[in-house]
C-alpha cells in the first residue's frame, strides 16, 4: 500500500481519459447541490476532503468489470487504477469542475435537477463573505428565474453575460487553456480596464491558480494485494458511509464473466426470501452458506470465511445455488413448525446459515422424522446454550460437519451440543426479546399448542399472523408492582405467556383471579375450559385462580425447564442447587 498527495487537475485528466475508473460494484452518485457547493468551497479555499483510494489493476487473481465515472466519456481504455473509495467526491469534482455537460444532481429534497457551477468574482475575494455563498447553482439553461418563470434573477446564458456579472465558469478552472481564453474575452469585454484587470489577477492568483494546484491525498493498494485485504482496509479508510461487503467485491467479480450477482440476488430474493423468516437473510448470508455447501461437497477443508467466499467461484455458485435456495425454504418450514414464525421472533439468524445449508445436504432425507429431531435438537441446543449470539465461520463448519456425521453415527455428538448448557437462573434474567433464549421459550410455549384464554383458538401460524399475538404478563405488571413483588420474578419469562392483543385489553392490571372471574362473568368461557386453557401454557391454575404468586413462579419455572431438556435432549443440572433455592424460593425439581 502507498500513499501519496496527487493534483487535482492530473486525477481529472485520468478519470477523463478512463485510465482511472470505476469497479462494478460501486453505485451510482448520490451527492445533491448543496453538498457539491460545500465541496467546491473546500477545494477553492484549499481545505482538505479527505483521501481516496484506488487499486492497481491488472492483477489475475483480483479482476474486476470496470466503468467509467458517470459523465466521463465512454471509453474503451483498460484502466490502470480502479477507484475504490472517494467515488462521489471525485465524481462531483469531475463533473462540477472538468466536464463541460451539466452535472446531474438532486436538490434536498431528492428532486432530479441539473446544474452548472460558478463563482462569483467579487464575492470570492470579500474576505467578509463565506465562500459557499460565492458558488452559484444555476440550471442546465443557465438562466435563474422566479415568479413562476416570468422574472429572470441571473441570466448566464452566454460568454458576455457570464463576463457583465463577473462569474467565472468552474468547469474550467482545472483546463489552464480554457481558463486563460476565457481571461482574455474577459479582459477584452470590460476593454482593459485596469481595476478589472487588478481584481482579476488577484482572483487568479488565490483561487484559479490554487485550484489547479490543489493536492489531494491518493491511497493506492498494489494490484497483487488478497482479496480479503481489499475489503479491510476499505472498511478502514472508508468515508463514504457505505461499506464494500463480500457482495460487491463477488459482483464485480462475476461481472467478468457477464454475469449479473445483484439481478441474481434481486430475482431470488423474490422468489425463495420473501418469507416472514426468510426477509432476514442477506446477500452476503447466502454466499456465505454457499461456500459452506460448496466446500462441504468438494469434500475437502470446509470453510467459509471471508477469503474464502471471495475465492468462490461462478461455477460453484452455480453448481449450488438452486439446492441452497430450496434449503433455506425448507430451513423456514423446520422453524415453523417449532412455533417461530416471523424474523423478529427468531432467536439467532446467524443459526439459520447452517440451519440451511444442512437442510440443503440432507434434502428429502430432511423429512425423515428421526433426521428431523436431530436437527431440531441441535436448534435448540443452540438458541438456550446462547450459543451464536457471536457465532464465527468456525461454528458454522463444525456445526455442519458434526451433523452430517452425527446423523450417520450417533456417537459423534456436534460440538454445540456437547457445548450447550443451560443455568435455570437464567430464566429470571430472561426479560426481552432481545435475547435469544426468551425468544426460544416462547416458541416452545407456542409448540405446547398453548390456546388463547378467551377464543380457545390454539396459536398457530395463521392465529399469530391474524390476531396480533403478543407476549404478555400473566401476573399483570400494576398487580405485582401494587403487590411489591420481586420484578426479577414478575418481569421474567417465567410470568409470560402469547395472548392476543384483544384478550390483553380484557386482563387488564388485576389480579389473576379477578380477570379470571371477569372472563367467566361475562359468559365468554366456561370454568373447566378456562382451566384447560391455562394449562396450555404450562400455568397452574390453582394458583391463578388463588393469587398466589410464588407458587405460580414456581411450578411455572419447572414447566419451563422441563420443555427445555427436551428441546435440547439434555438434562438441566443445578435444578435443586443453592442458588436456585435463593433465587426461586424453592427447588425447581
Amino acid at each position: 500500500m502507498k500513499t501519496n498527495d496527487r493534483q487535482i487537475t492530473d486525477l481529472m485528466k485520468s478519470v477523463h481519459e478512463g485510465k482511472a475508473q470505476l469497479p462494478e460494484f460501486q453505485r451510482g452518485w448520490v451527492w445533491d447541490d448543496n453538498r457539491i457547493k460545500a465541496l467546491i468551497a473546500s477545494i477553492t479555499n484549499n481545505y482538505p476532503v479527505g483521501a481516496a483510494m484506488f487499486l492497481e489493476y491488472g492483477s489475475k487473481n483480483l479482476r474486476f468489470k470496470y466503468r467509467v465515472i458517470e459523465g466521463a466519456p465512454i471509453s474503451t481504455v483498460t484502466p490502470e487504477e480502479l477507484i475504490l473509495d472517494g467515488q462521489q467526491r471525485l465524481t462531483s469534482i469531475y463533473s462540477a469542475l472538468y466536464s463541460d455537460k451539466p452535472v446531474a444532481t438532486r436538490t434536498d429534497k431528492g428532486k432530479d435537477i441539473k446544474r452548472f457551477y460558478y463563482i462569483d468574482i467579487e464575492k470570492a475575494l470579500d474576505p467578509r463573505t463565506d465562500r459557499i455563498d460565492a458558488i452559484i447553482s444555476i440550471p442546465e439553461d443557465k438562466v435563474v428565474t422566479s415568479n413562476f418563470g416570468r422574472t429572470v434573477e441571473l441570466d448566464l446564458s452566454d460568454r458576455e453575460k457570464e463576463f457583465e456579472k463577473k462569474m467565472f465558469p468552474l468547469n474550467i478552472i482545472l483546463d489552464n487553456v480554457k481558463a486563460q481564453y476565457w481571461q482574455n474575452d474577459y479582459y477584452a469585454y470590460h476593454k482593459y480596464d485596469k481595476d478589472i484587470i487588478e481584481e482579476y489577477i488577484k482572483f487568479n492568483n488565490s483561487i484559479v491558480m490554487k485550484t489547479m494546484q490543489y493536492m489531494m491525498p491518493v491511497i493506492l493498494l498494489e494490484k497483487d494485494i488478497a482479496k480479503e485485504a481489499v475489503c479491510q482496509v476499505f472498511e478502514n479508510v472508508n468515508t463514504g458511509g457505505v461499506s464494500l461487503t463480500v457482495f460487491e467485491l463477488i459482483t464485480a467479480i462475476f461481472a467478468m464473466e457477464d454475469f449479473d450477482l445483484r439481478k441474481d440476488w434481486e430475482d431470488r430474493k423474490e422468489k425463495y426470501f420473501t418469507g416472514d423468516i426468510l426477509s432476514v437473510v442477506t446477500a452476503t448470508d447466502f454466499l456465505a452458506a454457499c461456500t459452506l455447501l460448496s466446500s462441504y461437497n468438494k469434500g475437502g477443508t470446509v470453510s467459509c470465511k471471508k477469503k474464502d467466499i471471495l475465492n468462490l467461484t461462478l461455477a460453484d455458485f452455480r453448481a449450488n445455488e438452486k439446492a441452497l435456495s430450496e434449503g433455506f425454504v425448507k430451513a423456514e418450514k423446520l422453524l415453523q413448525e417449532e412455533r417461530i414464525f416471523v424474523s423478529h421472533d427468531l432467536p439467532y439468524s446467524s443459526q439459520l446459515i447452517p440451519l440451511a445449508v444442512i437442510c440443503t445436504l440432507l434434502d428429502k432425507r430432511i423429512d425423515i422424522t428421526t433426521n428431523k429431531d436431530m436437527v431440531k435438537q441441535w436448534y435448540w441446543c443452540g438458541v438456550f446454550g446462547e450459543l451464536y449470539g457471536s457465532a464465527s465461520e468456525t461454528r458454522y463448519v463444525s456445526d455442519v460437519i458434526g451433523v452430517m456425521d452425527w446423523i450417520d453415527d450417533l456417537e459423534a455428538i456436534p460440538k454445540t451440543i456437547q457445548d450447550a448448557y443451560f443455568n435455570p437462573t437464567r430464566l429470571l434474567s430472561l426479560k426481552t426479546r432481545q435475547s435469544a433464549a426468551y425468544k426460544g421459550v416462547m416458541a416452545l410455549i407456542l409448540k405446547n399448542h398453548c390456546k388463547d384464554f378467551i377464543s380457545g383458538s390454539e396459536m398457530d401460524f395463521v392465529l399469530y399472523k391474524a390476531e396480533n399475538i403478543d407476549i404478555h404478563h400473566v401476573f399483570p405488571k400494576a398487580y405485582c408492582e401494587k403487590m411489591k413483588y420481586s420484578e426479577d420474578k414478575w418481569n421474567s419469562v417465567v410470568n409470560k405467556t402469547p395472548i392476543t392483543y384483544r384478550t390483553n385489553r380484557e386482563i387488564g392490571g388485576v389480579a389473576p383471579s379477578k380477570y379470571i372471574e371477569k372472563i367467566e362473568t361475562k359468559g365468554k368461557v366456561k370454568s373447566d375450559v378456562l382451566n384447560e386453557y391455562l394449562e396450555t401454557h404450562w400455568l397452574d391454575v390453582g394458583f391463578c385462580r388463588t393469587d398466589n404468586f410464588d407458587g405460580h413462579i414456581i411450578f411455572r419455572a419447572k414447566k419451563l425447564l422441563d420443555a427445555i431438556e427436551k428441546a435440547m435432549g439434555k438434562t438441566i443440572s443445578g435444578r435443586d442447587s443453592e442458588e436456585v433455592i435463593k433465587n426461586f424460593g424453592d427447588k425447581l425439581i
